[in-house]
Protein backbone atom coordinates (compact mmCIF):
# COMPACT_ATOMS: atom_id res chain seq x y z
CA UNK A 1 0.00 0.00 0.00
CA UNK A 2 0.97 3.74 -0.20
CA UNK A 3 1.13 5.89 2.57
CA UNK A 4 -2.17 7.83 1.20
CA UNK A 5 -4.37 3.91 1.39
CA UNK A 6 -2.27 2.34 4.45
CA UNK A 7 -3.77 5.81 6.07
CA UNK A 8 -6.91 5.67 4.46
CA UNK A 9 -7.30 1.81 5.66
CA UNK A 10 -6.08 2.28 9.34
CA UNK A 11 -8.37 5.41 9.27
CA UNK A 12 -11.46 3.22 8.33
CA UNK A 13 -10.30 0.51 11.27
CA UNK A 14 -10.31 3.02 13.93
CA UNK A 15 -13.39 4.46 12.67
CA UNK A 16 -15.17 0.72 12.59
CA UNK A 17 -13.41 -0.16 16.70
CA UNK A 18 -12.82 3.07 18.24
CA UNK A 19 -16.98 2.79 19.41
CA UNK A 20 -18.93 2.22 22.77
CA UNK A 21 -19.25 -1.83 21.57
CA UNK A 22 -15.56 -1.94 21.90
CA UNK A 23 -16.38 -1.63 25.77
CA UNK A 24 -17.76 -5.08 25.89
CA UNK A 25 -14.65 -7.04 25.48
CA UNK A 26 -12.06 -4.52 26.81
CA UNK A 27 -10.61 -3.78 30.41
CA UNK A 28 -11.71 -0.43 29.65
CA UNK A 29 -15.53 -0.86 30.77
CA UNK A 30 -13.88 -1.16 34.19
CA UNK A 31 -13.57 2.64 34.62
CA UNK A 32 -16.49 3.31 32.70
CA UNK A 33 -18.85 2.12 35.96
CA UNK A 34 -17.24 5.61 37.61
CA UNK A 35 -18.13 9.15 37.15
CA UNK A 36 -15.64 11.38 39.46
CA UNK A 37 -12.54 11.87 37.96
CA UNK A 38 -10.25 10.28 40.63
CA UNK A 39 -12.42 7.10 40.85
CA UNK A 40 -12.02 6.84 36.77
CA UNK A 41 -8.35 7.36 37.10
CA UNK A 42 -7.89 5.54 40.03
CA UNK A 43 -9.97 2.32 38.95
CA UNK A 44 -8.06 2.37 35.24
CA UNK A 45 -5.11 2.63 36.55
CA UNK A 46 -5.33 -0.48 38.80
CA UNK A 47 -7.31 -2.28 35.75
CA UNK A 48 -4.83 -1.54 33.72
CA UNK A 49 -1.89 -2.23 36.13
CA UNK A 50 -2.96 -6.51 35.84
CA UNK A 51 -3.92 -5.97 31.84
CA UNK A 52 -2.19 -8.81 30.74
CA UNK A 53 -3.02 -12.45 29.68
CA UNK A 54 -6.68 -13.83 29.51
CA UNK A 55 -8.46 -10.65 28.72
CA UNK A 56 -11.56 -12.08 30.26
CA UNK A 57 -9.91 -12.92 33.76
CA UNK A 58 -8.49 -9.33 33.30
CA UNK A 59 -12.34 -8.23 33.21
CA UNK A 60 -13.04 -10.62 36.13
CA UNK A 61 -10.52 -9.76 38.09
CA UNK A 62 -10.79 -5.78 37.70
CA UNK A 63 -14.44 -6.23 39.23
CA UNK A 64 -13.20 -8.36 42.03
CA UNK A 65 -10.26 -5.19 42.83
CA UNK A 66 -13.40 -2.80 42.91
CA UNK A 67 -15.38 -4.77 44.92
CA UNK A 68 -12.66 -5.11 47.61
CA UNK A 69 -12.46 -1.19 47.61
CA UNK A 70 -16.38 -0.94 47.56
CA UNK A 71 -16.64 0.13 44.37
CA UNK A 72 -15.39 3.84 46.09
CA UNK A 73 -11.36 3.65 44.86
CA UNK A 74 -10.81 7.52 45.60
CA UNK A 75 -12.63 6.60 48.88
CA UNK A 76 -10.86 3.63 49.65
CA UNK A 77 -7.31 5.19 48.75
CA UNK A 78 -7.85 8.70 50.86
CA UNK A 79 -9.77 6.55 53.91
CA UNK A 80 -8.03 3.10 53.99
CA UNK A 81 -7.19 1.48 57.72
CA UNK A 82 -5.02 -1.00 58.56
CA UNK A 83 -7.57 -3.69 58.79
CA UNK A 84 -9.03 -2.30 55.05
CA UNK A 85 -5.66 -3.38 53.48
CA UNK A 86 -5.88 -6.61 55.24
CA UNK A 87 -9.32 -7.80 53.42
CA UNK A 88 -7.20 -7.18 50.00
CA UNK A 89 -4.39 -10.23 51.30
CA UNK A 90 -6.13 -12.78 49.15
CA UNK A 91 -6.78 -11.00 45.69
CA UNK A 92 -4.87 -12.52 42.64
CA UNK A 93 -3.78 -11.56 39.14
CA UNK A 94 -1.08 -13.72 37.70
CA UNK A 95 1.65 -12.44 39.62
CA UNK A 96 0.10 -9.17 41.37
CA UNK A 97 -1.17 -10.33 44.63
CA UNK A 98 -2.62 -8.63 47.60
CA UNK A 99 0.54 -7.33 49.03
CA UNK A 100 1.04 -5.37 45.78
CA UNK A 101 -2.09 -4.19 45.54
CA UNK A 102 -1.95 -3.09 49.03
CA UNK A 103 1.13 -1.29 48.19
CA UNK A 104 -0.59 0.56 45.58
CA UNK A 105 -3.53 1.95 47.86
CA UNK A 106 -0.55 3.04 49.89
CA UNK A 107 1.03 4.74 46.72
CA UNK A 108 -1.98 6.33 45.11
CA UNK A 109 -2.97 7.79 48.61
CA UNK A 110 0.48 9.23 49.20
CA UNK A 111 0.27 10.81 45.64
CA UNK A 112 -2.81 12.09 45.87
CA UNK A 113 -1.98 13.44 49.49
CA UNK A 114 1.25 15.06 48.81
CA UNK A 115 1.60 15.10 44.82
CA UNK A 116 -1.65 16.69 43.98
CA UNK A 117 -2.26 13.40 42.42
CA UNK A 118 -1.52 11.41 39.43
CA UNK A 119 -2.28 13.48 36.49
CA UNK A 120 0.12 16.20 38.31
CA UNK A 121 2.77 13.78 38.48
CA UNK A 122 2.54 12.23 34.79
CA UNK A 123 2.40 16.28 33.47
CA UNK A 124 4.93 17.59 35.68
CA UNK A 125 7.92 15.39 33.65
CA UNK A 126 6.79 15.59 30.43
CA UNK A 127 8.68 15.92 27.26
CA UNK A 128 7.65 17.47 24.17
CA UNK A 129 7.04 14.74 21.81
CA UNK A 130 6.91 11.75 24.39
CA UNK A 131 5.57 10.65 27.77
CA UNK A 132 8.63 7.99 28.20
CA UNK A 133 10.60 10.01 30.47
CA UNK A 134 7.43 10.93 32.32
CA UNK A 135 6.63 7.05 32.51
CA UNK A 136 10.55 6.65 34.18
CA UNK A 137 9.88 10.09 36.85
CA UNK A 138 6.14 8.05 37.87
CA UNK A 139 7.77 4.89 38.67
CA UNK A 140 10.33 6.72 40.78
CA UNK A 141 7.54 9.03 42.58
CA UNK A 142 5.26 5.95 42.85
CA UNK A 143 8.21 3.81 44.74
CA UNK A 144 9.34 6.78 47.06
CA UNK A 145 7.44 5.11 49.96
CA UNK A 146 8.68 1.79 51.55
CA UNK A 147 7.91 -1.04 49.64
CA UNK A 148 8.68 -4.63 48.83
CA UNK A 149 11.16 -4.94 45.80
CA UNK A 150 8.82 -8.22 43.86
CA UNK A 151 5.99 -5.33 43.76
CA UNK A 152 8.41 -2.96 41.67
CA UNK A 153 8.18 -5.55 38.68
CA UNK A 154 4.08 -4.07 38.42
CA UNK A 155 5.63 -0.50 36.97
CA UNK A 156 7.67 -0.74 33.83
CA UNK A 157 10.41 2.06 32.85
CA UNK A 158 10.55 2.46 29.49
CA UNK A 159 14.30 4.11 29.76
CA UNK A 160 15.28 0.54 30.99
CA UNK A 161 13.99 -0.63 27.58
CA UNK A 162 10.45 -1.57 28.28
CA UNK A 163 7.63 -0.76 25.80
CA UNK A 164 5.22 0.19 29.49
CA UNK A 165 2.33 -1.11 27.07
CA UNK A 166 -0.22 -1.36 30.23
CA UNK A 167 0.71 2.88 30.90
CA UNK A 168 1.29 3.63 27.85
CA UNK A 169 -2.65 2.50 27.67
CA UNK A 170 -3.80 4.24 30.84
CA UNK A 171 -2.39 6.97 29.26
CA UNK A 172 -4.38 6.84 26.53
CA UNK A 173 -7.35 6.31 28.34
CA UNK A 174 -6.72 9.37 30.51
CA UNK A 175 -6.22 11.96 27.80
CA UNK A 176 -7.75 11.35 23.95
CA UNK A 177 -11.21 12.56 24.15
CA UNK A 178 -14.32 10.87 24.65
CA UNK A 179 -15.83 12.32 21.86
CA UNK A 180 -16.49 8.39 21.06
CA UNK A 181 -17.51 7.12 24.59
CA UNK A 182 -14.66 4.93 24.95
CA UNK A 183 -11.42 6.79 26.26
CA UNK A 184 -12.02 9.44 28.59
CA UNK A 185 -10.37 12.89 28.02
CA UNK A 186 -9.82 13.62 31.64
CA UNK A 187 -6.43 14.28 31.79
CA UNK A 188 -6.35 18.37 30.03
CA UNK A 189 -2.30 19.14 30.75
CA UNK A 190 -1.32 16.29 28.55
CA UNK A 191 -2.03 16.23 25.01
CA UNK A 192 -3.02 13.47 22.67
CA UNK A 193 0.31 13.85 20.69
CA UNK A 194 2.68 13.63 23.04
CA UNK A 195 1.20 9.68 23.88
CA UNK A 196 2.78 6.55 22.72
CA UNK A 197 0.84 3.26 21.25
CA UNK A 198 0.00 0.82 23.85
CA UNK A 199 2.49 -2.11 22.38
CA UNK A 200 2.06 -5.73 22.76
CA UNK A 201 2.51 -8.86 20.82
CA UNK A 202 -0.72 -8.71 18.68
CA UNK A 203 -0.58 -4.60 18.01
CA UNK A 204 3.39 -5.34 16.99
CA UNK A 205 2.33 -8.22 15.00
CA UNK A 206 0.11 -5.75 12.84
CA UNK A 207 2.28 -3.04 12.51
CA UNK A 208 5.24 -5.67 11.44
CA UNK A 209 3.01 -6.90 8.31
CA UNK A 210 1.89 -3.53 7.44
CA UNK A 211 5.63 -2.01 7.05
CA UNK A 212 4.76 -0.02 10.36
CA UNK A 213 7.32 -1.04 12.17
CA UNK A 214 10.86 -3.28 11.74
CA UNK A 215 12.18 -3.88 14.61
CA UNK A 216 11.28 -7.70 16.14
CA UNK A 217 11.19 -7.24 19.99
CA UNK A 218 8.25 -5.37 21.44
CA UNK A 219 10.48 -2.96 23.49
CA UNK A 220 11.38 0.60 23.63
CA UNK A 221 12.89 1.16 20.88
CA UNK A 222 10.33 -0.85 19.12
CA UNK A 223 7.82 1.68 20.62
CA UNK A 224 10.03 4.23 19.25
CA UNK A 225 10.24 3.48 15.44
CA UNK A 226 6.29 2.30 15.84
CA UNK A 227 5.46 6.02 17.41
CA UNK A 228 7.26 7.68 14.35
CA UNK A 229 5.15 5.45 12.21
CA UNK A 230 2.18 6.49 13.59
CA UNK A 231 3.13 10.25 13.93
CA UNK A 232 3.80 10.88 10.20
CA UNK A 233 -0.19 9.41 9.43
CA UNK A 234 -1.58 11.35 12.43
CA UNK A 235 0.47 13.95 14.03
CA UNK A 236 -1.95 15.41 16.70
CA UNK A 237 -3.45 11.93 17.71
CA UNK A 238 -1.26 8.78 16.58
CA UNK A 239 -2.16 6.94 19.43
CA UNK A 240 -5.91 6.67 17.81
CA UNK A 241 -3.89 3.74 15.57
CA UNK A 242 -4.07 1.46 18.55
CA UNK A 243 -7.98 0.80 17.95
CA UNK A 244 -7.06 -0.11 14.21
CA UNK A 245 -3.83 -2.32 15.10
CA UNK A 246 -5.61 -4.32 17.99
CA UNK A 247 -8.76 -4.43 15.97
CA UNK A 248 -7.07 -6.04 13.22
CA UNK A 249 -5.07 -8.79 15.30
CA UNK A 250 -7.54 -9.62 18.20
CA UNK A 251 -10.93 -9.39 16.43
CA UNK A 252 -9.55 -10.51 12.56
CA UNK A 253 -6.25 -12.13 13.09
CA UNK A 254 -4.88 -10.25 10.47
Amino acid sequence: MTHRELKEFLDAKVEQYNLPSFLESDPIQIPHKFNAKEDIEISAFLTATIAWGNRKSIINNAHTMMSLLDYAPFDFVQNHTASDLDQLKDFVHRTFNGRDLSFFIRSLKNIYANHRGMENVFARNMAKDSVQNSISEFKKVFFEIPHLQRTTKHISDPLKGSAAKRINMFLRWMVRDASTGVDFGIWSRISPAQLSCPLDVHSGNVARKLMLLKRKQNDAKALAELDASLRKLDPLDPVKYDFALFGLGVFEKF
